[in-house]
């Protein structure tokens, strides 16, 4: 028997036989029709670049190629299920209907499903690329689920909104995949059911260290020098009063000549923690190699319990743990809106009211985008009924700026408010560098943990209306000075 009647006999006309039915034919249904819905659409997507709907991402990249899929399953489970049937019954065939190449209309089609197959094995094999590359896209990370909206809106308004989410929450192999779409397993159950945590959190030692994230771009180790940078406040009086604090900081690690240390240099080398929360914000004890294979340990005196917690080796993400999710405090939020120019500081009280009015609590970003426009334009209607007259364009402006504010910073429906999410760089709004450096963490010996302010900074101005300094280097009409 020759091959070709061999195949014939053997394969191709059971495959025939037994695919009429239909499961088998749903089967290939769903596969044929869902493999060319997704031809057109990657053609489509691939001439325009168009991709700008999270639930269209789900359903060409998630969906039909799972349907895809499930048809391809159908194909041999019909073709199991009417071969069971027709042995049972016995009625299987001893010798199953002739093929005949001859005819055209048969040789067609073998030709045909041939390309067929050809084809949906390159279907399936790019739609599984292309599944995987949008799940781990910052795009699907952030949109495709709405109780993530606080992080994708932080995210797009912070220094690293270029910086892929997955490079920071998951990483490279096989391990890190899984249990990320684990994860996301998880997570898809909890937004099912309801039970998603409002706020979400994401404690540092769930993230990747950072020497695998943030060291891949940015050097701890490298000295770079001093910083000039001024801090713009505005007071609440009726003229908006300005403000200016005038710092100089350390950064980098050792320079290699003088041994001058910056902020990070004080900070590398195996500083460990323990902390009494996932948000590290009360630590009560910190330990550091002592240069003689021991570790010198420093712990707060103010606290009475045992030291048990959340243990940490410190690095980046300690103190830049809103590097890649930035969220503002009011009134760092509006003042550096207005030294971005808007709101204007022409319009009287606009500090003080634009904060009364961002503060105030709305049931949703709808309700606060409906009455923070309507408030203000009251405010200035009635008690400065020429500046609306005159600078209607001023107040719109302003009350826009304030609305954004609101919409990047506060989500109701997730409890995320001012202030729920700590910011641990400095130690103005949050405990911060106080954490460690609050003259409470003492060794056995009495040795105090230095809570020196030049370790880190040198303070030039505080709160100075026309700093000297910025007058003899020509700055004084410069609000931000980075």
């Amino acid at each position: 028997m020759g091959m070709w009647t061999k195949l014939k006999k053997e394969w191709l006309q059971p495959f025939f036989y037994f695919g009429n039915n239909p499961i088998t034919l749903i089967g290939s249904g769903l596969t044929t029709a869902s493999a060319v819905t997704l031809i057109f659409y990657w053609i489509e997507s691939l001439l325009t670049g168009r991709f700008e709907n999270p639930y269209l991402g789900l359903i060409f990249f998630l969906t039909l190629p799972g349907l895809f899929l499930i048809g391809l399953i159908l194909i041999p489970v019909g073709m199991a299920r009417r071969r069971r049937a027709l042995t049972k019954a016995g009625q299987l065939p001893a010798e199953y209907p002739e093929i005949q190449l001859g005819d055209p209309i048969f040789r067609h089609g073998v030709v045909i499903v041939g390309l067929a197959t050809i084809i949906n094995l390159g279907i399936v094999s790019v739609a599984t690329y292309r599944g995987v590359a949008y799940m781990d896209s910052a795009h699907f990370c952030g949109t495709s689920c709405h109780v993530m909206k606080p992080q994708w809106v932080a995210y797009q308004a912070g220094p690293h909104s270029h910086v892929a989410c997955v490079e920071c929450h998951v990483g490279s192999g096989m391990e890190a995949y899984f249990a990320a779409k684990a994860n996301g397993t998880k997570q898809l159950v909890e937004v099912t059911f309801h039970t998603w945590p409002t706020p979400i959190t994401a404690p540092l030692n769930a993230l990747r260290p950072a020497r695998a994230t943030c060291e891949s771009c940015h050097n701890p180790r490298r000295f770079l020098g001093e910083k000039l940078l001024v801090l713009t406040t505005f007071a609440d009086d009726e003229r908006n009063s300005v403000n200016r604090t005038i710092l100089v900081l350390h950064l980098g690690g050792i320079e290699g000549v003088s041994t001058h240390s910056g902020i990070h240099g004080a900070h590398l080398d195996g500083f460990e923690y323990v902390a009494t929360d996932n948000t590290d914000q009360r630590i009560i004890e910190v330990s550091a190699p002592d240069g003689h294979g021991g570790r010198t340990v420093w712990r707060d005196s103010t606290w009475k319990g045992s030291i048990k917690g959340v243990r940490r080796t410190m690095d980046c993400m300690d103190c830049h743990n809103q590097a890649a999710h930035v969220f503002q405090m009011p009134e760092n939020a509006i003042d550096q809106a207005m030294a971005n120019g808007n709101p204007s500081t022409s319009l009287p009280y606009v500090h003080k009211e634009g904060l009364v009015l961002i503060q105030a609590k709305y049931s949703s970003q709808a309700e606060a985008g409906r009455m923070i426009p309507s408030e203000l334009d009251a405010f200035y209607r009635t008690q400065y009924p020429q500046v609306w007259n005159t600078q209607r364009s001023a107040v719109d402006a302003a009350a826009s700026a304030l609305v954004a504010i609101y919409d990047r910073n506060v989500f109701p429906f997730m409890n995320v408010t001012w202030g729920t999410y700590p910011d641990n760089i400095g130690h103005m709004n949050y405990p911060g560098c106080f954490r460690c450096h609050d003259g409470n963490h003492v060794t056995k010996t009495g040795q105090i943990l230095s809570n020196s302010c030049d370790l880190c900074h040198n303070i030039l101005a505080v709160d100075e209306t026309n700093p000297q300094l910025l007058n003899s280097l020509g700055l004084q009409n410069q609000l931000r000075i980075e």
